[in-house]
């Protein structure tokens, strides 16, 4: 049982950070394509944003007071 509660954790630490650099990767060959106003582009990289504050490295911020 302890198992399989490590063998989740384990794939969604790898998991997440690559689908995140997918959906990043994805959204830049996409504004690359298409230009930099695009919906779509925009998605991907506020949702590939999202998911790295909340799965993957905080943003970094000037003072830490905040």
């Amino acid at each position: 049982m302890i198992w399989n509660l490590l063998r989740r954790i384990v794939l969604t630490a790898v998991l997440v950070p690559l689908g995140v650099a997918g959906a990043r990767k994805l959204g830049d060959a996409v504004e690359r394509r298409r230009g930099p106003n695009n919906r779509a582009s925009r998605w991907l990289r506020q949702g590939a944003d999202t998911a790295q504050t909340l799965f993957g490295r905080k943003k970094r911020r000037r003072f830490g007071f905040r």
